[in-house]
């Protein structure tokens, strides 16, 4: 794979647009937020680095959007620069794909398909820009993008250098990454993938309810085109498809992350279950590693109360999936964390686990 386009260099680039308190909700798939001071888009990674070194020279504060798909942004707005990445890039050569961040993702995916390659046809519909999917460690169906991403290419802010990180040094994990972790070290300006050239067929299906929807059983192969169409109708049917005139998709999708829940807690959350639900029923429980037990948010979610489509306001759960909080039209974004807050505390207060945001806050916290 050749060096990365669009290299940065030591002098600040300006980006092609630059516009003053720019409203930030119709960067967002939730349309929520108020504006920033200053809204720059690039165009090339040479833009992103520039106007990334031009705010650290500066001391101002700096906000990267992508897609929107993973942000709540506070209803006061943004103060300081917020940098909108809009690179593009799809080089593929053989099974190794670069993207550039900007790059749509599920326009990639689709891509992959049709060329023949598996890997990612399972992530098919999930909202964003490639450059998000290393950090939050995307996953889907069965899928996660650890499993075939090869090297991020990315802006280091500390040493102000553009590093190349192989998979081992990302530290993935479930919905983590060392991106994550250091939220305002890292820039994503490309991520490599190695994926398998099948002749069409998709990567043995890992997710039951995939399976299920096609006739066939995990571990199967099957066409990576029916895979991904399969995906997509799942997804569609929960409103995790976007869709604008579909306020059930105006949302970011999962807005919980399935708990991880050490021996003692999983055991503490067993006995709630059995005292509130009664000794029979068992909840999904998928071993994490270490010891520590997986359970599903939207399982806990729906069994504290919070069924399909919740709410008297304008921000409400979703009528298609209980793990979806959305805008109905006219909330603000403190109308959406007061339904989190309150399912938060619901959840906890039935089973005893505090579930965690998945989109990244600004300006605000549950």
């Amino acid at each position: 794979m050749a060096p990365p386009s669009g290299g940065a260099t030591d002098r600040t680039l300006v980006p092609v647009q630059e516009l003053h308190d720019a409203p930030l909700a119709p960067l967002t798939t939730f349309r929520l937020g108020g504006p920033a001071t200053r809204l720059l888009t690039a165009t090339t990674d040479a833009e992103v680095v520039g106007a990334v070194r031009e705010a650290d020279d500066s001391g101002t504060p700096l906000l990267i959007i992508g897609g929107g798909s993973n942000l709540v942004i506070g209803d006061k707005g943004f103060e300081g620069t917020a940098l909108r990445i809009a690179t593009k890039g799809f080089v593929l050569d053989g099974g190794s794909l670069e993207l550039a961040a900007g790059e749509v993702w599920t326009d990639a995916v689709a891509r992959t398909v049709e060329a023949g390659l598996a890997g990612l046809e399972c992530l098919a519909g999930v909202p964003g820009s490639a450059g998000a999917t290393p950090i939050q460690n995307v996953g889907a169906y069965g899928q996660e993008v650890s499993s075939t991403i090869t090297e991020v290419v990315a802006y280091d802010r500390r040493t102000r250098e553009t590093v190349v990180l192989p998979n081992s040094e990302c530290d993935f994990s479930y919905r983590h990454s060392r991106f994550k972790a250091e939220p305002d070290r890292y820039v994503v300006l490309r991520v490599r993938f190695g994926l398998e050239e099948s002749g069409g067929l998709s990567a043995p299906l890992k997710y039951p309810e995939t399976a299920r929807a096609m006739g066939v059983e995990e571990g199967d192969r099957v066409p990576a085109a029916a895979a991904r169409e399969t995906v997509l109708r799942l997804r569609a049917g929960k409103g995790m498809v976007l869709d604008p005139e579909d306020h059930d998709t105006w949302s970011a999708g999962s807005f919980f992350t399935n708990p991880i829940l050490e021996q003692a807690e999983f055991d503490a959350f067993l006995a709630r279950v059995a005292d509130r639900l009664g000794p029979e029923v068992a909840p999904p429980a998928f071993p994490a590693g270490e010891g520590r037990t997986k359970t599903s948010a939207a399982w806990l979610i729906d069994r504290a109360g919070f069924t399909k489509g919740y709410g008297t306001g304008p921000a409400r759960i979703s009528t298609k999936h209980t793990l979806a909080l959305t805008n109905r039209g006219a909330a603000t974004t403190e109308d959406l964390l007061a339904l989190a807050r309150e399912v938060v505390d619901g959840v906890h207060a039935a089973f005893g686990v505090t579930l965690v945001n998945e989109p990244v806050t600004v300006g605000v916290s549950l």
